[in-house]
C-alpha cells in the first residue's frame, strides 16, 4: 500500500484488489514522512518536519520532538496507519492543535453482509463512545466519538515528567467491498478547538472517494 500526494490538498492511497481511495485535506496541515529508502532517511524527514513544526524550539527540543514521533511508527504500521497529520492554529484566542490519522485494516471475517452494522455493534459493545451508522457519499459507514487517555513525555512537559493528557476524538470506519475497512480519526487534547476541528474534519470525510483499477468511481454497497 502506498500514499501518494496528488495535489497541496489531495491525497491517495491504494489498497488490496487494486481499491483506490482519495480524500481532500485542508491547507495547514503538517504531514508525517511514511516513505524513506531506510532509517536515516526517515530520521532526516522527521528533523525537518521537527524544525517546521518547532521553528522556534531549539535543536535538542526538535530533536526529542522527531525522537518522540519516531517512536510511534512501530504502532503505527501495526494499526495500518497509512496518513498521519497534525494541524496547529488559534481559536478564540487558544493555541489549539489536532491529529487525522487514515488507516487500513482487515475487516473481521463475522463482519456478514452488514459489516457496517457489525462494527457499530462492536463498538456498541466496547464502550468507545457514542456510536451512529450514517451514510456517506461512498457508501454506508460508522461514526464514534468519545474521550479517551493518552500521556505526554516528560521531555516535552514543562515539570519534567509524564503526564496524562484527555483526547477528543471522532472515529470513522467505512467498510470496503474487498474485507477492509478504511478507518479515519481525528484527535484534539484541545477542548476549545472541538468545534472547528471536528467541522474541518466532516469534510475530511465527505470528501472521500473510492476507485477501481481503471480510475472508475465506486460505492460500497450498503
Amino acid at each position: 500500500m502506498t500514499t501518494d500526494t496528488i495535489e497541496d490538498s489531495r491525497r491517495s492511497l491504494t489498497g488490496g484488489d487494486g481499491i483506490e481511495v482519495r480524500w481532500i485535506m485542508p491547507e495547514g496541515f503538517l504531514e508525517l514522512p511514511f516513505e524513506a529508502d531506510d532509517l536515516d532517511e526517515l530520521i532526516d524527514k522527521l528533523v525537518e518536519l521537527a524544525q517546521r513544526a518547532l521553528p522556534g524550539g531549539s535543536e535538542e527540543v526538535q530533536y526529542e520532538w522527531a525522537a518522540m514521533c519516531g517512536a510511534n511508527y512501530d504502532e503505527f504500521m501495526e494499526a495500518g496507519v497509512q496518513y498521519a497529520g497534525f494541524v496547529t492554529t488559534e481559536v478564540d484566542g487558544v493555541r489549539c492543535t489536532a491529529t487525522v490519522n487514515v488507516s487500513l485494516v482487515d475487516l473481521d471475517e463475522r463482519a456478514g453482509t452488514n459489516p457496517a452494522g457489525f462494527i457499530a455493534t462492536t463498538m456498541r459493545h466496547l464502550e468507545m463512545g457514542q456510536v451512529d451508522e450514517v451514510k456517506l457519499p461512498c457508501g454506508p459507514a460508522v461514526t464514534c466519538i468519545g474521550i479517551r487517555q493518552a500521556s505526554v513525555d516528560g521531555s516535552l512537559t514543562e515539570s519534567g515528567k509524564d503526564e496524562p493528557i484527555w483526547t477528543s476524538f471522532i472515529q470513522v470506519q467505512i467498510p470496503l467491498s474487498n474485507q477492509t475497512v478504511l478507518l479515519l480519526e481525528m484527535g484534539t487534547p484541545t477542548a476549545e478547538g472541538w468545534d472547528t476541528f471536528s467541522a474541518m474534519f466532516a469534510g475530511v470525510v465527505k470528501s472521500v472517494r473510492f476507485f477501481d483499477e481503471h480510475g472508475l468511481p465506486l460505492v460500497m454497497p450498503g
